[in-house]
């Protein structure tokens, strides 16, 4: 399929009432509103493909750049294609769900999220924690260094509170990751987790619901998910 075919059967998938809900998150026009399941036909006829993926985020349109991570090629990518697909991000489900997702499945996903976390910008900070809720999610334990991932979450025990809004929320999601994927910290980020409490979060002027990152790890406890991991990053 060429770009112009793939974007007229996007536009014919597309639903006013999906559109609106996306606006609401925060995505921009254009937007046709496409829901993610829909867009599995779409994956299935294209297979995964690196030239489209490309043209498709370049779009801007939100449902096009969904469509890019579904097809992206990730080991086919370099630093400096992350750091401008980062850039055109202007909204969290992209830079937390298209851009980390599809860096989590890469070798540069430690050195890419490491730069992003400390890069002082709200977004490129959320998706650099963000794709460590992916890893953790996803990786054996052995492939993380405990020490590092202690660091990080002082850092967040730390500073989380005096963090911008995404930013605080992927803190927290990272804290629960790690207290339910990675064994060999979950008490310490149990503990942490009861010292940061509760997370507030605003979308614009309204409170988001966040979960209590210590309610939420002791409810995977009881449920018998400790050590969950996925078999893929992107389903």
């Amino acid at each position: 399929m060429e770009l112009n075919e793939i974007m007229e059967e996007l536009k014919s998938l597309g639903s006013e009432r999906t559109k609106k809900t996306y606006i609401r998150n925060g995505a921009k026009e254009p937007v046709f509103g496409v829901a993610t399941g829909a867009m599995k036909p779409i994956l299935k006829k294209i297979g995964y493909n690196q030239s489209l993926t490309e043209q498709l985020y370049a779009t801007g349109n939100y449902d096009a750049m969904y469509l890019a991570g579904m097809i992206a090629e990730p080991k086919k990518m370099t630093k400096e294609d992350f750091d401008h697909w980062i850039e055109g991000a202007y909204f969290y489900m992209i830079s937390d769900f298209i851009v980390a997702v599809t860096l989590a499945e890469t070798d540069i996903a430690f050195t890419v999220a490491d730069g992003w976390i400390e890069s002082g910008k709200e977004l490129v900070m959320s998706a650099g924690w963000s794709c460590y809720e992916w890893l953790l999610g996803t990786r054996k334990d052995s492939e993380f260094e405990k020490d590092k991932l202690l660091s990080m979450l002082n850092k967040v025990r730390d500073t989380i509170h005096s963090q911008p809004n995404r930013t605080k929320h992927a803190m927290n999601n990272f804290v629960m990751a790690v207290g339910i994927s990675y064994l060999p910290l979950h008490e310490e980020a149990k503990k942490i987790a009861e010292e940061i409490g509760k997370v507030e979060v605003y979308m614009g002027q309204t409170l988001a619901p966040t979960s209590v990152a210590s309610e939420y790890i002791q409810n995977a406890v009881d449920k018998g998910r400790l050590g969950f991991k996925r078999k893929h990053v992107r389903c």
